[in-house]
């Protein structure tokens, strides 16, 4: 069942989404080699607490952490732990914030300065499918007109969209309905309405779409063990807009390697 906002609500996701941003800026500061992953979880844990914030993750059916890093082939769900960060490595940062009774989610994956540029080809084209998504997402068009811009954008590089885990509602829950696939047609699916939240994010491989589970439980990666790129951001839909709630430019202004192709 689709839990509808109120603008009352909008509002307190945006405020959640604002301390989402500022923490994911906090942690951008600090992705560089040498940095363990578990150093990274708690910078965000501490800033979301200190602003009066909770992880949405932390506790969450059981997970572990406040932030799921996920670096290389892993897609999604990677525990924070022991790791040390290499100047080849990618590594999805992805993030919940719970403020006032709802929740925000937004990823970002960072490039360290030594990727090659086929995967920094990967990241720039998964973030520009996310913005191609969120351009789909308006009051009238279908669930399929996202899910289709996605996978069309992407697929045109020879690149896999993972089917086992797709987007989803945000709300008083951190997963709701409506699911948001990366993956469909236009025209089908949900329709899109004023007062829908939801959390688009494209999870795109290198190689393979095929994806396995380690034996944790959560971690998810490539079965082909190839590079696997994860952005997101949580959306409204408006009477007469779609809103982003969540930004991306506190890692912008923090991260220190300007890695994007913004000449596309």
């Amino acid at each position: 069942m689709i839990r509808y906002k109120t603008d009352d609500e909008i509002q307190l996701i945006r405020e959640s989404a604002l301390i989402l941003g500022k923490a994911h800026g906090e942690v951008a500061k600090r992705i560089k080699p040498g940095v363990t992953t578990k150093e990274l979880d708690q910078v965000a844990e501490e800033f979301i607490r200190d602003h009066g914030g909770t992880p949405s993750f932390k506790n969450y059916h059981g997970f572990p952490a406040s932030l799921c890093i996920s670096v290389n082939e892993t897609v999604v769900h990677g525990f924070p732990g022991t790791y040390e960060l290499k100047e080849t490595d990618i590594v999805s940062v992805d993030c919940g914030v719970k403020f006032k009774g709802f929740h925000s989610d937004s990823a970002y994956t960072y490039p360290l300065e030594k990727v090659n540029r086929d995967v920094l080809d990967l990241l720039d084209r998964t973030y520009e499918s996310l913005h191609i998504g969120i351009a789909q997402a308006k009051a009238g068009n279908r669930m399929g007109d996202v899910s289709f811009a996605i996978q069309n954008h992407v697929e045109q590089f020879g690149y896999g969209v993972v089917r086992e885990l797709v987007g989803h509602g945000v709300g008083k829950d951190l997963h709701e309905d409506p699911e948001v696939p990366n993956y469909g047609k236009r025209g089908k699916g949900v329709k899109l309405e004023a007062g829908m939240v939801f959390a688009i994010e494209p999870m795109i491989n290198l190689g393979t779409k095929s994806v396995v589970q380690e034996k944790d439980g959560w971690t998810i990666r490539t079965s082909d063990r190839k590079p696997s790129a994860h952005f997101e951001h949580t959306v409204a839909i408006l009477k007469d807009k779609t809103e982003v709630l969540t930004t991306h430019e506190y890692i912008e202004l923090n991260y220190s390697y300007k890695w994007r192709n913004k000449s596309r």
